[in-house]
């Protein structure tokens, strides 16, 4: 069974840098699986992953990461929590499986142990056939790969990844997200991704927070946020018809075609009642029923909606 205390849970966090204030009496839980952070450029997301780490320190407010206090558990939240940074961090001069095995020793591991686990990650990683290279010799997408590396090296908990497919290449950025994926969905460990790329996070995620201005706006299952009022169908039929869309109507129901044999319908009542209808309106139309869906929006025009 799945749990379903929350991995983190954020309470009234203000912070400042200067006379600016990136977040602003913030609150939200971050559920376990995976769970994207959307804003844009600019919104406080990676203040908040900062926060989350004890980088910054809040001027008010407070939370709990995986239980521990985020005031005063830092270092021990530090040895949970692995981070992808946006910015390279590589050490120059350290080769690939040295610079992982270094962060595993400095999330605490003993150094067999890290080197050990090092050329495991790295080969899950893809960078297997290059684990002897230094860091700096390698391409954009290489980087990206062992900076996720280095984040899952001692076993966390929970994974913060701060614009992982930045800088990639179509191809990289399908594999990235690709392992992010399997990390969440196949091998069980909780990921927390702050993006602005909308796609990414349809992809690969289940729940949503939604940032802005330093404020949260809206958080919950991605199904809820792009969800219709009144719960719409999308039926799709063989070919277009007229007389289905004229039966439709005449049975009480709103219909608007989206496509030459797509039609998004809508009836009072439950969900299985707007099925019986169709499927009614369909069988005395003679028209072919190829599948009925719940309609939704794009993850795009929720996020403008909730922004707006």
């Amino acid at each position: 069974m799945v749990s379903t205390v929350p991995l983190v849970s954020i309470n009234n966090l203000t912070v400042r840098y200067g006379s600016f204030v990136a977040l602003n009496d913030f609150s939200c839980d971050i559920e376990p699986g995976c769970t994207g952070l959307l804003g844009p450029n600019g919104a406080g997301k990676t203040t908040l992953l900062k926060t989350i780490l004890g980088f910054v320190k809040p001027a008010s407010g407070g939370g709990n990461i995986l239980g521990l206090d985020l005031h005063s558990d830092g270092k021990a939240i530090r040895q949970r929590v692995g981070l992808m940074p946006e910015q390279d961090c590589h050490i120059p001069g350290l080769s690939a499986v040295g610079f992982v095995a270094y962060a595993g020793e400095l999330a605490g591991m003993p150094a067999d142990q890290a080197l050990r686990r090092a050329h495991e990650v790295l080969e899950y990683s893809g960078l297997g056939e290059a684990r002897y290279r230094n860091v700096e010799t390698f391409s954009t997408g290489m980087k990206q790969r062992i900076k996720l590396a280095q984040a899952m090296i001692h076993g966390p908990k929970l994974l913060l990844l701060d614009e992982p497919t930045n800088g990639l290449d179509p191809k990289g950025r399908e594999e990235m997200l690709d392992l992010i994926k399997d990390i969440s969905h196949g091998k069980g460990v909780n990921v927390l991704i702050s993006s602005h790329l909308l796609p990414d996070i349809e992809r690969v995620c289940d729940r949503v927070v939604v940032v802005l201005r330093g404020q949260l706006v809206s958080q919950g299952t991605l199904k809820d946020l792009k969800a219709i009022e009144g719960q719409p169908l999308d039926v799709e039929l063989r070919e277009g018809s007229e007389e289905f869309m004229a039966k439709v109507k005449e049975k009480g129901a709103y219909i608007a075609a989206t496509t030459r044999s797509t039609y998004r319908v809508q009836v009072a009542g439950t969900r299985e009642n707007a099925v019986a209808t169709v499927l009614l309106a369909a069988q005395e139309t003679s028209a072919q029923v190829r599948g009925i869906r719940l309609a939704e929006r794009s993850l795009e025009e929720a996020f403008l909606e909730v922004i707006q």
